[in-house]
């Protein structure tokens, strides 16, 4: 038997920085100017869109004449924060990362000239560098290839375009946070999982940390066993606006007994925090419960990050009172774990956003709890 440890594999790459000139196409825009992008690096472009991996432009070339010439071949669309200018090339993928608020280690460069790619490598020397001939191959390496392309994956890049949009608006934007909000158009979509979702529920469970009200983590074969229960509710929220996807950005875990329905999980992504996601499931689900006449509890579970979750908890008005409905659920989420309760009460329809969303009574409901997966 070996002694050698397994390889650990290489973290996945979440941008890819691409040069230009006999990088990305053939030939160099200033001295050929009818340059040619190959079927075989579209092909790798497309790809690794599809596998949600962003990609950006790093250039020594004008700015105006590089993006006509992506706009011509097209891909311009393709790509992300493009730099293109004279700077040192460093300094540009800096921005790219920056921008991005991606780990230098999630991010890789692309580049005929060596020279180009030692002087990245020294100043970032988390960024991983490949030569202009690996260009082809690149689909095939498993820093490119994430362990599963979920939905959201494959409309991310148009998920951050829309973004940049979102924040530039903002940022003109000259009335108060709640009109900025009601300008945005939002439609906000809650629906019961289906399996091709379950990866993405996964995720959010997995990398959630300041909206996630206990932090554990539900693998794929626990949330599959959920879904086929009928005391279980599994739920996806998805967030639109003008400027185009969120995606999903939360998710519910929800047991319902005869007296009150559990909350074991609300989980929502950070990027969405501004937009008040978290506040607008909660009185939904609130207002679910009082239309089927049972109270609601809520599991929490204190981390170092999610102070904001509890906030939003105790802000709905969720507490420690006793009440009888806690009996079914004594005990069952561990002895670290707070079991909030909450008299459920109508709540109003939100202003700053449309709700599509079933109703949650509609489902008939175990009566007991025997037998039921906690």
């Amino acid at each position: 038997m070996s002694d050698t440890a397994p390889a650990v594999p290489p973290a996945t790459v979440k941008c890819l920085v691409w040069d230009l000139d006999n990088t990305l196409w053939r030939g160099t825009l200033l001295e050929d100017g009818d340059v040619v992008l190959s079927d075989a690096i579209r092909e790798v472009i497309t790809g690794l869109d599809a596998r949600g991996i962003l990609q950006s432009v790093c250039s020594r070339n004008d700015h105006d004449h590089a993006w006509a010439r992506l706009e011509a071949l097209g891909v311009a669309d393709c790509f992300v924060l493009p730099e293109i200018g004279w700077g040192r090339k460093s300094d540009a993928v800096r921005r790219i990362t920056e921008r991005l608020d991606f780990a230098p280690g999630t991010v890789a460069f692309i580049d005929d000239q060596p020279a180009e790619r030692a002087e990245v490598a020294h100043h970032l020397p988390e960024v991983r560098c490949y030569p202009a001939e690996a260009a082809e191959t690149l689909l095939g390496l498993p820093e490119f290839s994430p362990r599963s392309v979920t939905v959201d994956s494959r409309q991310r890049r148009r998920m951050y375009q829309a973004g940049f949009r979102r924040t530039d608006e903002r940022a003109r934007f000259t009335g108060s946070h709640e009109d900025f909000l009601r300008s945005l158009d939002m439609v906000m979509s809650i629906g019961r999982a289906t399996e091709d979702e379950l990866a993405r529920v996964e995720e959010l469970t997995l990398r959630t940390s300041q909206m996630n009200a206990t932090g554990v983590h539900y693998p794929d074969e626990v949330l599959r066993a959920l879904l086929a229960h009928p005391g279980y509710e599994i739920l996806v929220t998805t967030l639109t606006d003008r400027f185009g996807p969120h995606g999903a950005v939360g998710v519910v875990l929800l047991r319902k007994h005869a007296e009150a329905w559990h909350l074991r999980l609300l989980a929502t992504s950070c990027r969405v925090v501004a937009f008040g996601a978290g506040t607008l499931i909660l009185n939904w689900l609130v207002d679910q419960a009082a239309r089927g006449g049972v109270h609601l509890l809520a599991d929490f579970r204190a981390t170092d990050r999610n102070r904001m979750m509890e906030i939003a908890y105790r802000f709905a008005g969720f507490d420690e009172q006793p009440c009888a409905c806690r009996i079914p659920v004594s005990g069952s989420s561990g002895d670290d774990v707070q079991l909030l309760h909450l008299v459920a009460d109508r709540r109003d329809s939100p202003t700053v956003a449309r709700l599509i969303a079933p109703h949650l009574s509609d489902r008939t409901s175990p009566a007991g709890g025997a037998g039921l997966p906690e």
